[in-house]
């Protein structure tokens, strides 16, 4: 089996930046705060996980906004997302991390059910499928894992829509890969998303913020 990394597609915690569609409920600085402790609980996950390096991938870059301030763990490795749509994004570090002869699992920061057990399996699907998926219930998906790169699961993507996870399904079908597809889990992108939010979680955040829901 190739090594595995873990590679998170991270945005700072910047108000008015980060999950935006949040802030009709929570305001800006709420949404941004809670876009932190989902950052450090996607970040703790991957390292409990412990399948191999864990890399966090960010946008602003390094030089634009000061990350130690985040107090997030040792042990990261880091790297820049650069410009372009998401799939542009998503597609150069896949290529990267592959080329280096490992696997690759992406992740995003918005699901707090994503846990290092869920994390471990999907890792250690790629050790007899080609794919695997954890889609999310608004149809998009909350991690891909692939043995190895192809650009078309990448390009003209209908991101931020019901479709995207159903369309990786069929491209990873056409390209007569095993695909290890795993149960939907939650994102929080929307206001009535918070209700599924980890209890503990919640209990980290302002009592505040929790006042419009």
């Amino acid at each position: 089996m190739n090594p595995v990394r873990i590679v998170i597609i991270a945005k700072a915690p910047i108000p008015g930046f980060c999950k935006t569609r949040l802030i009709p409920a929570l305001g800006k600085t709420g949404a941004a705060e809670l876009a932190r402790r989902m950052l450090v609980e996607a970040v703790n996950a991957a390292l409990a996980s412990r399948v191999g390096l864990v890399e966090l991938c960010v946008t602003p870059a390094l030089n634009e906004y000061d990350w130690t301030t985040l107090g997030l763990p040792g042990g990261l490795t880091w790297s820049e997302q650069g410009d372009g749509d998401l799939g542009a994004r998503m597609a150069r570090v896949a290529r990267r991390v592959t080329s280096e002869g490992a696997s690759v699992v992406l992740i995003g920061t918005d699901c707090p059910a994503l846990d290092s057990g869920l994390l471990q399996r999907a890792a250690l699907a790629l050790r007899d499928h080609q794919a695997s998926l954890v889609p999310a219930e608004d149809g998009g998906y909350t991690l891909l894992g692939l043995q190895s790169f192809d650009q078309t699961l990448f390009d003209n993507m209908p991101w931020s829509t019901a479709e995207v996870a159903a369309e990786t399904r069929r491209r990873i079908a056409r390209l007569g890969w095993h695909l290890c597809d795993f149960p939907p889990l939650h994102d929080i992108d929307e206001p009535q998303d918070l209700a599924m939010l980890p209890a503990p979680i919640r209990a980290d955040l302002p009592a505040h913020l929790w006042s419009t829901t």
